[in-house]
């Protein structure tokens, strides 16, 4: 939803990604284990993700956005695991990425960007799971659709989300149960 708002309003959005760890949030190590610091041998679901995105940036915010892209939608429109290798490399392909300058710069990437976004997202917004978006007046809302509107109405919706978000900072929690499946 989120790029296609992007491409309806140009530069009246402004997008900008930050990483936001939920293994860190739901880790069961208690509160000085940091994700971030593990060694790469550590088994996490997302660092190989991370790691694309870390050395997709560093071909430039338009190609990190072309690889954010690709990346999501592999792994929600396409069922991929992003704890796979090749997905990661795929993804980066799809947005048209130096390929050699990839690889070089994902071997190099650490989490620390991870850890840095992580401490900011917490003290300064209170984020406590993804998709969290953070307007820039401060106001925050963490946002989950399923499925995703008719593309016809991806904008509408943005609009709507936005104008609770910013608009209605006094509401702070909608959520719609949903009935077991029949």
């Amino acid at each position: 939803m989120l790029h296609h708002a992007k491409e309806q309003l140009g530069d009246q959005l402004t997008v900008d990604w930050k990483y936001f760890s939920l293994e860190q949030v739901n880790s069961q190590h208690g509160p000085d284990w940091k994700l971030w610091e593990q060694p790469e041998s550590y088994p996490s679901r997302a660092r190989l993700a991370w790691k694309g995105a870390i050395a997709a940036r560093q071909q430039g915010e338009q190609a990190f956005d072309r690889f954010n892209l690709a990346l999501l939608t592999a792994r929600h429109a396409n069922g991929k695991e992003l704890t796979e290798p090749a997905t990661i490399m795929d993804a980066a392909k799809q947005a048209g990425l130096d390929m050699d300058r990839f690889k070089q710069d994902f071997e190099q990437a650490t989490l620390a960007p991870v850890g840095r976004d992580f401490e900011e997202g917490r003290e300064e917004y209170g984020v406590f799971g993804t998709p969290t978006i953070v307007f820039q007046d401060g106001h925050a809302g963490y946002m989950r659709l399923r499925p995703l509107p008719p593309e016809d109405q991806l904008l509408d919706v943005w609009q709507q989300v936005k104008s609770v978000i910013n608009g209605r900072p006094s509401i702070q929690e909608i959520k719609r149960p949903v009935p077991p499946a029949k």
